[in-house]
């Protein structure tokens, strides 16, 4: 999908290897974990940075999607670094670091984020969390938050509340909810096609031209 909506059209696309993940082994992984998530963050910012000073894009035409976990890092874009993109789309998102523990699976993510109920991680889950960190006087790049009402790893409720969060600050931003799916957001490959069809879509739409966009 990646090749046919957004290659062929003339788009480039970028994978942005960051701490946090599990990608150079456990020292990478733990490099970010609890109060050192922000390290993650950091990292993709500069690899965003790092892309306009080389000419590739610039911010206007730089867009930015990720899911799950994924979905957490584009919430701390929109809210950490919304100067660095011209479009974001946070998939199957969590972005309320207060509450993600109470709902779903959100419990067994306790050792990769800290816990809320312990006042020596809940400083830290406050600053790292999306959802306490909107603002109405802050610009956001446009927004695109997908979920899916049966998503039994994060909650819908994750999308649903900053959307509605948002709109209440006076920003828009776009929400879709699959009704099926689960966690992958589509329960078949037609579905996925669709969801995959509308992210396209959004960023192409909103990311300037005649230059070639660029997805990191």
């Amino acid at each position: 999908m990646t090749g046919r909506a957004w290659l062929e059209r003339g788009g480039t696309y970028v994978i942005a290897n960051i701490r946090g993940g599990g990608e150079y082994g456990p020292g990478w992984h733990r490099a970010a974990l609890g109060a050192d998530r922000a390290r993650a963050f950091e990292d993709f910012a500069a690899v965003a940075t790092d892309l306009v000073r080389r000419d590739i894009t610039t911010p206007a035409m730089l867009g930015a999607a990720g899911g799950s976990n994924g979905g957490l890092l584009m919430g701390a874009m929109v809210t950490r670094y919304p100067e660095l993109f011209g479009a974001i789309v946070a998939q199957v998102p969590l972005l309320d670091m207060l509450r993600f523990h109470e709902l779903l699976a959100g419990a067994s993510w306790i050792a990769e984020y800290g816990d809320p109920d312990d006042p020596a991680d809940r400083e830290h889950l406050n600053a790292l969390s999306p959802y306490h960190r909107l603002t109405a006087d802050q610009a956001y790049p446009p927004l695109f938050l997908t979920t899916s009402t049966r998503d039994d790893r994060v909650h819908p409720g994750h999308a649903r509340k900053a959307a509605a969060r948002l709109r209440e600050l006076g920003h828009r931003v776009l929400l879709h909810e699959n009704t099926g799916g689960g966690h992958a957001g589509a329960g078949d490959n037609e579905q996925s096609a669709h969801n995959n069809a509308l992210m396209h879509t959004f960023l192409w739409s909103h990311l300037a031209r005649p230059a070639p966009a660029a997805l990191g």
